[in-house]
Parts: C-alpha cells; structure tokens; sequence
C-alpha cells in the first residue's frame, strides 16, 4: 500500500493518507506546551509555599508530558487492533486500579476523597485510566456486534462495565467524574447505534440517582444552591465560583499579562488544575480563552474525521469515543469555570496539573493517530471522489448559468435589430 502508481493517482494518494495526522498532533503539543506555561503561572506561588519550590507542580507537569509524548509515539506506530485484543486486560487493570484506591498506604486520601494511587514520583488517579479502558472495551463489544445493539439485551454487557465503573468511581467519592463517565457511557451506545427508547431507559434511571445522589450529601445540595445564589455564601461554598468570575473579569480581552494573575495567590482554589481556564481568562483574556476554545474545536473535529474514515467499525468507535470523552470534559469544566452549570472538579484535558490525566490523555491521540495511519485508502478516495465531484457540479452550474446569460443576450439583441 505504500507504493507509488506511475498513472498518478491511487499510489500517491495511498502513500500520502498513512502519513500521521500533524495538525492533531501539533494542536496537541500546543496544548501540552501552554499547559505547562499556565501550570507554571497558576501554581508557583502555592507550590513555594506548600512545598517549598514554585516549580513543584511545573516539575511533575513536565513529567507527565515526557512520558505522555513517548506514549502517544509508541502507541501511534502501533496497530490499534491490538487493544481489542487486550481489551478484557485493558478493562481489568482499570477496575483493579479502581479498587485498590481504597487499600490503606496505597490509595491516597486528599480532601476525604480516595482517588489517587500513590508511586515513587507522581500519582495515579485511577478513574483517569478507567474512562479510556471502557472506551476500549465498549468500542470492541459494539464493534463486533452490530446487530445486537439495537435491542436492550444487547447494550446490557456496556451497561453493566459501565456500571460498576460508575459506582467504583462514585465511592471515592467522586461525582465529577462519575457523571462524565455515565455520559461517555451513553454517547459510546449513541454512536454504537443503541435505540433511542432505550437510551432513555437508562438515562431516566441516571438522572434520578444523579438526584439521590445530591440529595443525601449536603455538601453537595449546598454547591447546587451556591451555583444559583454563589453571592449567598461568599465565604464557604460560593467563594470559588465567585473568585473564578473575579479572574475572567480583570483578564477583559486581552489579560492583565502572562504571569501577572492575581487569583493565583491563594484567592482562587486548584488554580493550577480544576479551574485552570480562570487563570488562562485572567491572564489571557477573553481572546486567549477563544483560541483554547478553537484548538480543542480542532481536535475534537480532526478526532471526528478519522472516526469517518476508519477501516472497521471497531476503530471508528474507538476514535468517536476518543473525541467524545475530551469533548465531554472540555464542556464541562469550561462550563463550570464560567458557572454555567454547578462546581465539580474536572481537569480541563492536556491542560491542567495533573500527571496521570496528561499521560492518558495524549495516549489516546496516538490512538487516533494509529487508526488515522491504518485507515483504508479507499475512505480518503471516497471523500477526495465526493470533493472532485462537489467541484465539478459547481463549475458545471456555472458554466450552464453563463451559457443562459450568453443565450438571453443574443435573443435581445436579435429582437432589437
């Protein structure tokens, strides 16, 4: 498939389309750069003073994106069928991984919460690995099940791993994550051609229990009312959703300059992580926050194409869920950051601190770049043929529109004379 063809056409176009993806891969490093920039600017001053160095976070940022970059190689110089292949060992490690979060000594207990597994130099947290082991697994069941998709018996299997993900993940506690988990679920069974009556046999039943869920822990009913009112507790539950619009208020549209946050100073809470896009506002202004904004748009439209173009079903999933799990939390911490929906903590991906969730997630754009390298030739004829003849109606239009222009001038000129 690599050959070239001396008629010109299907070699060239063979060889040229197994070439990586390089604007993913760009928008991506971009991404990891600035990340490392805005960890730097948000986390120095409470890196000095917690652990006494400002490069504290900026060092483990760096880490991660190493080992992120080779990561995302390897795996992009990999056939991507091997993960099928490994799909039930994929799955396995996550939920082991999961569960040995509550194991005293490993699992790490941070603000009364046990997500973190704990390693020579960095942290794990576990929840991270578990939502792409799924897109794994569900992309490889849906894939070779075509047919049983579309009856609730079938979507059943994704269901249930979803499921005890989910509750795995919820008695961390971590709702956050939860809630992104159980809509990745749904989206995987969305694009896997899952009924939409059925669907909402599950959404139905989520929703309640999202409900349940808020209801029976109080501080999570107080962020819900401080999301409404954030003003009506400016001192406990509101201050960070406050202290967050104070950030992108002073950045205006063009910052107050790199590096010149005030917010960062202890006023704004996990600056360097959950509400990292506060300080990119602040320090950017509304123009840099656009620009993030359009680059993960990019990616997420790249992702999209080579789901379009995949050789199998199995890898068009993969790379729909791909795209899917960094459009959900993209949405949502932006979305939380400017108070459009309730507080959660929600890294924004490729960009906040946060080692294990970097790795991951440039692993998955070498995945994408794997099935974009492995892709049939025959889909970018397809879209190459669809461009040519999209082309070649519009110029046959024109040539029609000006043979009629042609065709009435003569008509009046001959009735003139």
């Amino acid at each position: 498939m690599k050959g070239k063809s001396k008629s010109g056409g299907i070699g060239r176009d063979i060889n040229r389309y197994n070439k990586s993806d390089m604007p993913l891969i760009l928008i991506t490093l971009a991404l990891v750069a600035l990340g490392v920039v805005m960890v730097y600017s948000a986390g120095s001053y409470s890196g000095e003073r917690l652990y006494g160095t400002k490069f504290y976070y900026v060092y483990k940022q760096l880490l991660g994106a190493g080992l992120g970059a080779a990561s995302m190689f390897m795996l992009s110089r990999t056939d991507y069928h091997v993960l099928k292949k490994l799909r039930y060992v994929i799955l396995a490690v996550s939920v082991v991984l999961l569960a040995i979060v509550f194991i005293p000594g490993v699992g790490i207990e941070n603000y009364g919460a046990r997500r973190w597994i704990n390693l020579p130099f960095f942290t794990i947290q576990a929840s991270e690995i578990a939502k792409f082991g799924f897109i794994v697994f569900a992309a490889a069941y849906i894939g070779s099940r075509e047919d049983k998709i579309t009856t609730f018996r079938g979507i059943l299997p994704v269901v249930g791993v979803g499921a005890v993900i989910c509750v795995l993940i919820i008695l961390e506690p971590n709702m956050s994550v939860t809630v992104c988990m159980a809509v990745l679920m749904i989206a995987m069974l969305f694009l896997g051609g899952a009924r939409i009556k059925h669907l909402l046999m599950i959404i139905i039943p989520l929703i309640v229990a999202a409900v349940v869920l808020i209801l029976i822990e109080p501080y999570r009913f107080k962020r819900l009312m401080a999301f409404i009112d954030p003003w009506d507790s400016p001192l406990a539950e509101g201050y960070q959703l406050i202290q967050s619009y104070y950030g992108l208020g002073a950045g205006g549209f063009f910052g107050v300059g790199l590096f010149n946050s005030r917010q960062k100073y202890l006023f704004l809470p996990f600056s360097e992580s959950d509400f990292i896009f506060s300080v990119i506002g602040e320090e950017l202004g509304l123009f840099g926050c656009l620009a993030v904004m359009t680059a993960y748009i990019i990616m997420i439209r790249r992702a999209l194409k080579i789901a379009l173009a995949a050789s199998d079903r199995f890898g068009s999933l993969l790379a729909s869920g791909i795209a899917a799990i960094i459009a959900i939390q993209v949405t949502v911490n932006i979305a939380v950051v400017t108070g459009s929906i309730p507080p959660t903590g929600l890294p924004l991906p490729f960009i906040s601190s946060g080692s294990s969730g970097l790795i991951v997630f440039m692993s998955g754009i070498g995945v994408l770049n794997s099935v974009k390298r492995r892709s049939h030739a025959s889909a970018a004829l397809m879209f190459e043929h669809q461009n040519r003849k999209k082309a070649g109606t519009t110029k046959a239009k024109r040539e029609t529109k000006r043979a009629e222009k042609r065709s009435l001038r003569k008509k009046l000129l001959q009735k003139r004379a």
